[in-house]
């Protein structure tokens, strides 16, 4: 990737909204993808398949994709955790898919019931099937910089993880602080290892914001070699190990930090203000950027 660029995969669809309260309608998230799309955002996680029981919030993604009004140079990811959910993304035309394990043994065991390594030997065959449908998939690890169960994570954990998952087909993986305790300090020493290992231009970085350190993080991390970056538009998501806390970092605030850097991001960011506006309104909750609150609304 270009040092001079960055990319954002907005999870604000997907990650942000399953962690929202206020159910919305297909029309609505129609509405909120498509105003993201306008935003020249190249990377939009635009829905998951996951049982409807655990995540009711998703369970209207195959109606969303089919609805949505595509740009050329985006590409519209789903979340799929096994074969079932890859064979609706398949039918829905995701454009890529994605999979998730963790560095911690006990929050893996705890939502998904299995240890690391047999989470990622299920996805193998997910992995292959995929590839037959000349689907690109990405990983996501969660708890890299600690876990609500076990504490501080070893940064072996996390390297062995990510490596498995490269391994078994994933074209990048994006380092999730689950919880947001990373600090920049700690987070330049995790990038630094894994990248004796590991090819910069395979990491992307996820950074909640729970204690206010995301954009330090991010920062931290760009000045390693990273130039993908997940956020959330408006700061949509809970962090559901918290309480009251902040979840995902705002997309805005990163684009107003990356474009003061010099980064290109080929993002307009006052269309995704709009779009940020836009979501808070009907989820009738509090804009979480800083930048969005700023900036004062147009006539």
């Amino acid at each position: 990737m270009n040092p001079d660029s960055a990319k954002i995969v907005e999870v604000g669809a997907r990650d942000g909204l399953q962690n929202e309260r206020v159910p919305l309608s297909v029309k609505q998230k129609v509405e909120f993808i498509n105003l993201l799309s306008k935003t020249g955002l190249t990377s939009i996680e635009a829905g998951s398949f996951v049982s409807p029981k655990w995540v009711p919030q998703m369970a209207s993604s195959s109606e969303v994709l089919a609805t949505i009004n595509r740009q050329d140079k985006t590409t519209y990811s789903a979340l799929t955790p096994n074969i079932k959910g890859l064979e609706q993304a398949i039918a829905a035309k995701a454009d890529e898919v994605a999979i998730f394990t963790g560095a911690s043994e006990t929050f893996v065991r705890k939502n998904i019931n299995c240890t690391i390594e047999e989470s990622i030997e299920r996805f193998i065959p997910l992995i292959s099937m995929a590839k037959e449908h000349n689907l690109k998939v990405r990983g996501y690890v969660s708890c890299v910089m600690g876990c609500p169960y076990e504490g501080a994570i070893s940064f072996k954990q996390v390297i062995d993880t990510t490596q498995r998952l490269i391994d078994i087909g994933c074209y990048e993986v994006s380092l999730g602080d689950t919880i947001g305790v990373g600090t920049a300090h700690k987070v330049k020493e995790l990038i630094t290892e894994t990248t004796q290992q590991i090819d910069v231009n395979k990491l992307a970085v996820h950074f909640h914001d729970t204690y206010g350190q995301a954009l330090a993080n991010i920062y931290a991390s760009l000045e390693l070699g990273i130039r993908t970056i997940d956020a959330s538009v408006a700061g949509l998501g809970g962090c559901p190990y918290a309480k009251g806390a902040s979840g995902n970092v705002a997309t805005e605030d990163v684009i107003y930090m990356l474009h003061g850097l010099g980064l290109n991001t080929g993002v307009d960011l006052d269309k995704l203000i709009d779009a940020g506006r836009y979501i808070c309104e009907e989820l009738n909750r509090p804009n979480g950027s800083k930048v969005a609150l700023a900036r004062p609304l147009k006539n």
